[in-house]
């Protein structure tokens, strides 16, 4: 049991800025730029025809055009911003090498009339399955640590918490597999690769740690996975030599 809050190494906005990322790995299209002191988002929104709901269909937002987001600091210890004017409000959180997308109105789902085209904006975008699959184990690894965390930082906020208040967080902790699940099924390839849950777990994880107080700046804990697939080091044969492996979770 930790003695204070465990922070992972919070993403920045240099893992998602110009690259080009796809809805769960395999759909439309969004770049993040940087535009003066601000960031911008072009953004290709796929989905369905109103008329013909088995045919696909795709809208720029914005007409294409970069669209100005507005920073909202880092309210569960990541970046967020949100394009609250365009004619799909959306909020943007960033992960390492990917973003977390979700509406910022009660349906997941914007419709474009004019376009006979029903988008579904909502999920992690980030890069394609095959520049994912071959670093699965690097993926698996650094979970295994993001897992930990999370349930260390669910522990620490039953222990804070007034007796009263603990039934909720134990029903949210309860629900956090299921909430990831749903999140990233759809993303390509993810039982081969378990990118999206890795990403949804990491960001959790923060979230908790901001709301026990901690200062995401500093990790006490950090992952080493990166956007860019990197060349494979050799590995020493005797287990626990290379740095650049985190060991598995202990036992709870």
């Amino acid at each position: 049991m930790p003695r204070g809050p465990v922070v992972l190494k919070a993403p920045s906005e240099d893992s998602v800025i110009g690259q080009d990322l796809q809805r769960n790995g395999g759909a439309g299209a969004l770049k993040l730029e940087r535009a003066g002191t601000g960031v911008t988002a072009t953004m290709t929104l796929p989905g369905t025809k109103i008329s013909q709901p088995t045919e696909s269909c795709s809208v720029k937002l914005g007409g294409g055009k970069p669209i100005p987001l507005t920073s909202s600091g880092r309210p569960e210890g990541v970046p967020r911003y949100e394009a609250s004017a365009a004619e799909c409000p959306l909020r943007f959180d960033v992960a390492e090498g990917s973003v977390l997308v979700t509406a910022l109105d009660s349906s997941a789902t914007c419709t474009f009339t004019a376009a006979d085209c029903a988008t579904t904006p909502v999920g992690l975008w980030g890069p394609p399955a095959a520049t994912l699959v071959p670093r699965a184990s690097e993926f698996d690894t650094a979970r295994g640590v993001a897992d930990k965390s999370v349930r260390d930082n669910y522990k620490l906020m039953t222990q804070r918490a007034r007796r009263e208040d603990v039934r909720p967080i134990v029903a949210e902790q309860a629900a956090f597999s299921a909430d990831r699940e749903q999140f990233c099924r759809s993303y390509a390839r993810e039982g081969t690769h378990g990118f999206c849950h890795l990403r949804f777990t990491e960001n959790r994880s923060l979230a908790l740690a901001t709301r026990l107080g901690a200062n995401t700046a500093a990790p006490t804990a950090a992952t080493t996975t990166t956007a860019a697939p990197r060349r494979p080091r050799p590995k020493p044969s005797v287990d626990g030599m290379n740095p650049d492996v985190f060991s598995p979770p202990e036992p709870e």
